[in-house]
């Protein structure tokens, strides 16, 4: 028996800890309530292929359609072929997800299960529970559980404290966790050190680099630093996903309104996503399509948001299918029934984070990241709507098995040279995905400050305007610039700064457009550019992966020059 350390408690943490928790010793840390993460705050449900009309198969080719050619096949099939499984066990957990009525089997699943359609998913998957209050519901669950493995002695559970550095041993396994108060007393920061023989990285997202976004305050990227801090590889850092509908003034309408029959307006009162020139899916089509369409609309009409029509769907059905958002339009001084909304589109998603596998090993021995921290390449480029929890879900507990059997499993092998960024995956119609593992062109270390103060505001207001739904060159250079001489001037900068760094630079290397990465001076997707691009820091990272010689006949010359790498295969 062991000691695992989990840091993190939305779906991700809590389905790690509890699977590890059946054989070792588990400190579960989080820097705030137990449930103040990113989980409860999901609106839409949980995409499986449950029911009749449905399979693995056909759930895998949408993923894949919507990660815009870098989401990882394989990777895809495993999420996909468990999923239906693991939404087995949410319920055995307590979870009860809503059901359809006896009058409309077509549309009734396994349990009796009601079922929504989202963007690009090509027929209804999406479970939901509460109406709109799935994550709420599954977290709920989730706690509950935590609570009666308590009771065991192997649990312990430790709120508002933060994990402030990973330790690694001599011999480079991860050994320990610093911790603090997450609030400090008298002003001093006072760590303590938790010893582990294994630590699971689940802190959630980093929507809060971001001046708008649908993110909780706690998603601020920390796990993704600590990481990057003790030497793990991190990867696809340049892919933010914005949704496109967010209440003016702040608030997630799910996409689920949408799918529903919701359809949006210009300022005019007209449907403008409709026609030549644009999608054919409508506001169904992939979230990066229709935010960066609602961005350009913007636009047109000075700055002024879009209009979310949902009268068609009638009073009852947006109280009782959305309670959430019908309190939250509501208490925004609107009457949803009888009007449209104004919406506008925020940061929502991080497609990047540490580089794993679907157990989460991270390039670190002993040290794991699950849930929107990780990167499996399940989304590649731009996440099929409803696939986070259930990525979250199926990699936690596969996580959390493995650790249950081995307490001290090999990292995530070290990267090789790739002959084979041009096979064919016949079942899936995909390509397999290189990993490119490339030397920062910027500053040798994203934790290094230079001697200019910057508060954590200014910096969601840069990152806002240089790395949001359009970028250019010269505004992500010159952000990278003054990142580059940033000195944190608050605890919010101190978080950000790096965070910003990274992405910044990863944004700045991929010259193309592609999925939620989206360049007006280079806006088409080139094929050359095919690949996952991962960064490790310098100074902890084995010297040979980041010095060995380029070759690159499959890219660009300039681009060859200006980002030395290689291509690896993991």
């Amino acid at each position: 028996m062991g000691h695992v350390v989990v840091i993190g408690s939305g779906i991700a943490g809590l389905i790690s800890a509890l699977r590890a928790a059946r054989v070792h010793d588990v400190t579960l840390v989080t820097k705030a309530e137990l449930t103040a993460g990113s989980t409860a705050w999901a609106q839409g449900g949980i995409a499986a292929a449950v029911f009749a009309d449905d399979s693995p198969e056909l759930h895998t080719r949408d993923t894949l359609a919507a990660g815009a050619g870098l989401s990882d096949p394989e990777a895809v099939r495993l999420m996909a072929r468990e999923g239906a499984a693991r939404l087995h066990d949410l319920v055995a957990l307590g979870v009860e997800f809503d059901t359809a009525a006896s009058d409309e089997s077509d549309t009734r699943g396994p349990l009796g299960w009601a079922r929504g359609l989202e963007a690009a998913h090509s027929v209804a998957r999406v479970l939901h529970a509460g109406g709109d209050a799935t994550g709420r519901i599954i977290e709920h669950a989730l706690a509950t559980a935590l609570d009666e493995a308590r009771s065991s002695g192997r649990m312990l559970v430790r709120e508002h404290t933060t994990a402030v550095a990973i330790v690694r041993g001599s011999d480079e396994r991860v050994c320990a966790v610093d911790v603090a108060p997450s609030i400090p007393r008298d002003g001093a920061v006072v760590t303590e050190r938790l010893d582990a023989d294994a630590v699971v990285i689940a802190t959630g997202g980093n929507g809060q680099l971001y001046r708008h976004t649908t993110n909780p305050p706690v998603a601020t990227g920390d796990g993704v630093i600590l990481g990057y801090a003790a030497g793990a590889a991190v990867v696809d850092l340049e892919f933010v996903q914005f949704h496109p509908t967010v209440l003016a003034g702040g608030g997630l309408v799910s996409e689920a309104v949408r799918g529903e029959g919701a359809v949006l307006l210009n300022a005019a009162g007209r449907r403008f996503l409709t026609g030549a020139g644009h999608d054919p899916r409508g506001e169904l089509a992939p979230r990066d399509v229709v935010a960066r369409a609602i961005a350009a609309q913007m636009r047109e009409q000075g700055g002024a948001p879009v209009l979310l029509d949902a009268t068609s769907l009638g009073e009852r059905t947006l109280r009782e299918r959305f309670p959430t958002i019908d309190r939250l339009v509501r208490s925004a001084g609107y009457d949803w029934t009888r009007e449209p909304v104004p919406v506008t589109p925020a940061a929502h998603y991080a497609m990047g984070g540490l580089l794993t596998d679907m157990s989460g090993r991270t390039t670190v021995p002993g040290l794991f990241a699950v849930g929107e921290t990780g990167s499996t390449g399940v989304h590649g480029a731009n996440r099929l709507a409803s696939n986070s929890l259930l990525e979250a879900l199926v990699v936690g507990w596969r996580a959390g098995d493995l650790l249950a059997a081995d307490v001290a499993p090999s990292p995530l092998p070290t990267p090789s040279l790739s002959t084979t960024q041009d096979k064919r995956d016949d079942e899936a119609g995909a390509v397999e995905v290189p990993t490119v593992l490339s030397e920062a062109p910027g500053a040798s270390d994203a934790l290094a400050d230079g001697a200019t103060p910057v508060a954590g505001e200014y910096v969601r207001d840069r990152a806002w305007d240089a790395l949001g739904l359009l970028r250019d060159g010269v505004t992500m250079g010159d952000l990278a610039r003054e990142l580059a001489d940033a000195q944190p001037a608050d605890a919010l900068a101190a978080r950000l700064v790096p965070l910003a760094r990274l992405t910044a630079e990863a944004a700045l290397a991929r010259r193309e457009s592609r999925g939620a990465h989206a360049r007006t001076d280079y806006p088409a997707t080139d094929p050359r550019q095919r690949w996952r691009r991962a960064w490790a820091r310098r100074v902890v990272a084995s010297p040979e992966l980041l010095t060995h010689d380029l070759h690159s006949d499959h890219r660009e010359p300039a681009l060859a020059a200006a980002v030395p790498t290689r291509e690896v295969k993991i």
